[in-house]
Formats: C-alpha cells, sequence, structure tokens
C-alpha cells in the first residue's frame, strides 16, 4: 500500500501537466504519431498559404479591383489555392468586401482572410 501513495502524486502531477499542453503535439516522445501528422498537416497548409500569398501579392492591385467588382480570375485562384469551397464564394466575397479599408493598407492581411475561409484538401 505504501507504493500507492508514492506513485499517486507523481501521476496527479502528470495529469495537472497534460491539461496545461495545448494537445499532444507537446509530447513527441509519447505520442510519435500525433506529431507526425501535425507535421504533414502545417506543410501542408505552409504550401497552400505560400501559394496564396504569391497570388495575392503578385496581383495585388487588381485583387482588390476584383473584390471590389465581386470576383475575378485572380481573386478565384486564390480561392481555389486556399481551398474555399464554390459555394461559399459569394459569402465569402461579401465579406471581404466590407473589410475592404483593412485589405488596401495590408495584403498579409487579405492572405489571412482567404486562408481562414478555405478547408483543407
Amino acid at each position: 500500500m505504501k507504493g500507492f501513495f508514492v506513485i499517486r502524486p507523481a501521476i496527479l502531477a502528470l495529469i495537472f501537466l497534460a491539461a496545461c499542453s495545448s494537445g499532444m503535439t507537446g509530447y513527441p516522445l509519447l505520442f510519435p504519431g500525433a506529431s507526425l501528422g501535425t507535421a504533414a498537416s502545417d506543410s501542408g497548409y505552409a504550401l497552400r498559404r505560400g501559394a496564396v500569398e504569391i497570388t495575392v501579392k503578385s496581383g495585388y492591385p487588381a485583387i482588390l479591383t476584383e473584390i471590389d467588382a465581386g470576383g475575378g480570375p485572380i481573386l478565384t485562384q486564390a480561392m481555389d489555392q486556399a481551398g474555399v469551397p464554390a459555394q461559399d464564394r459569394p459569402t465569402r466575397i461579401i465579406q471581404l468586401q466590407s473589410d475592404m479599408a483593412l485589405y488596401q493598407a495590408n495584403p498579409a492581411a487579405l492572405v489571412a482572410a482567404i486562408m481562414v475561409y478555405g478547408k483543407e484538401p
């Protein structure tokens, strides 16, 4: 019975530490599969975001005009790259139009907004 009381505080400490973490990815030695999945997911996101960023920044004045007009080829390309579902795009364009002042001053904010609307393939 003495061993039980010695181990119990250690188990409680592990439970409290796990509760304070942001997820299993903080413990790659305990959950190696979780960290591999996160790495693959992060690299996929980074590739999509990089493509969207190149599209937005290389056609920046034109994409702002397209947002204002309700669509266009550059905006469509950026949304395709981000994985924005086709049925969501009219609503997302209205949302982009409502925040136009922010995007006119900050292309990175536009990239982030488009990525938020996207879904992983």
